[in-house]
Parts: C-alpha cells; sequence; structure tokens
C-alpha cells in the first residue's frame, strides 16, 4: 500500500489544524495513559504547595506548548523524510505531556498561562528556521533542547512537594520521553551548536518559564 505523499500546502493546513489543537481544542494524544492514574490516593496538598504544584505546572504546560510548536516548525521544513517522521513522532508524544500537564493543572485549580499564543508562534517560527538551516542543524537543537528542558525539569522536581506523587508521576515520564527525543536526535546526527546559541537558548527559556509562571 502506497504512503501519501504530503505537498507543502498539505502540511501547512495540518500545521495550521495542530496549532489550533494545541491552543484551542484536544490535541492529538498517543496510545499512552496518563502516568498520574494509577497512582494512589493523594495527601492533602497545603494552600501553599498546591499554589506552588499550579505554577509549576503551568510552566511545564506551557513548555509543552512550546515543545510542539518547535517540532511542527522543523517537521515543515525537514528535508530528510526520515527527520520529519522522528519530529512528527516526538510531537506526538510533547501532546501527551500537553495533555497530562493541562489536566493536572486543571485539578488542582489552577488556569494555565494567558500568552500560550505567544509560546505557539514564536516557536515555530524557531523550529521552521531550524528546518531551514539544514537537518543536521535542526537535530542538533533537538539535542540541545531536550538536554535544558531535562535540566528544567529536575529542578522542578526539586521544588515540588514529596506529597505531590500526581504532579511528580507526571514529570517522571515526561523527564524519560525528552532524555529519550534528546538521544534519538543525537543517534540521528544532531550536529552540537555553538555555544552562544545554547546560551541564547537558555535565557530564552528562562523568559518564558518565568512569564508564564506569573501570566
Amino acid at each position: 500500500m502506497e504512503t501519501r505523499q504530503y505537498s507543502p500546502l498539505d502540511r501547512l493546513v495540518m500545521n495550521v489544524d495542530q496549532a489550533l489543537r494545541t491552543l484551542a481544542g484536544k490535541p492529538l494524544v498517543t496510545e499512552r495513559p496518563n502516568p498520574a492514574r494509577d497512582c494512589a490516593g493523594e495527601t492533602e496538598l497545603s494552600a501553599a504547595e498546591k499554589d506552588q504544584s499550579v505554577r509549576l505546572m503551568r510552566v511545564n504546560h506551557s513548555g509543552e506548548v512550546a515543545a510542539q510548536a518547535l517540532y511542527q516548525g522543523q517537521a515543515l521544513t525537514a528535508r530528510l523524510d526520515g527527520v520529519r517522521e522522528r519530529m512528527e513522532r516526538a510531537a506526538d508524544e510533547e501532546n501527551d505531556h500537553l495533555e497530562w500537564c493541562e489536566q493536572r493543572v486543571r485539578e488542582l485549580g489552577g488556569r494555565l498561562s494567558l500568552l500560550n499564543p505567544v509560546w505557539y508562534l514564536g516557536s515555530f517560527a524557531i523550529g521552521a528556521g531550524a528546518g531551514l538551516v539544514g537537518d543536521r542543524w535542526s537535530l542538533g537543537f533537538v539535542v540541545e533542547t531536550e538536554k535544558q528542558v531535562v535540566d528544567h525539569l529536575d529542578e522542578h522536581l526539586e521544588q515540588i512537594s514529596e506529597k505531590d506523587v500526581k504532579s511528580r508521576a507526571i514529570l517522571e515520564q515526561m523527564k524519560q520521553d525528552e532524555a529519550r527525543h534528546g538521544a534519538a536526535a543525537k543517534l540521528a546526527g544532531g550536529a552540537e551548536l555553538p555555544q552562544p546559541v545554547r546560551k541564547l537558548m537558555r535565557l530564552t527559556s528562562k523568559i518564558m518559564t518565568g512569564t508564564a509562571a506569573l501570566v
């Protein structure tokens, strides 16, 4: 059976649909269950602990909005089909993270960042730009992005209450997935980014996470 070949216009329409699903609808998730589903009864969180969890999970949700856009932008401009397929699968798994984080924020009585459309548009442009530079650099961008995300998740696991077992289960699974995405991109030939680019990425990430925590 022949695999359908999508034109650039087809892919653009698909990306618009994906953006709408990410920001205002139901994202297309994989077959995986929410890691928090089987957690035992949760210990009651104090007001301060709950506020901290809401803030951190809102930041993580915004990070997943940005990751979704980044992968979609890279998949749109990737030159090799194998690279495009890796980006699209990674984007599907980022959708899992997106839904898990949103569910947890809602369970805790919180809200999502009002600036998610800004994060999506900016990250999509960055991803598309990385793809245009070349697949090796695009994959290298994934390697560095996922490394920084793992560091970021480690920080959150240190900050979030030990009693918030559901949020912690979600973050632990996300950490495993992000490390795997980065390793796969490196194995596929990702180039190491110049140090100034890596520093700029960290600065941009700090601005986004700091803002998402508040707005």
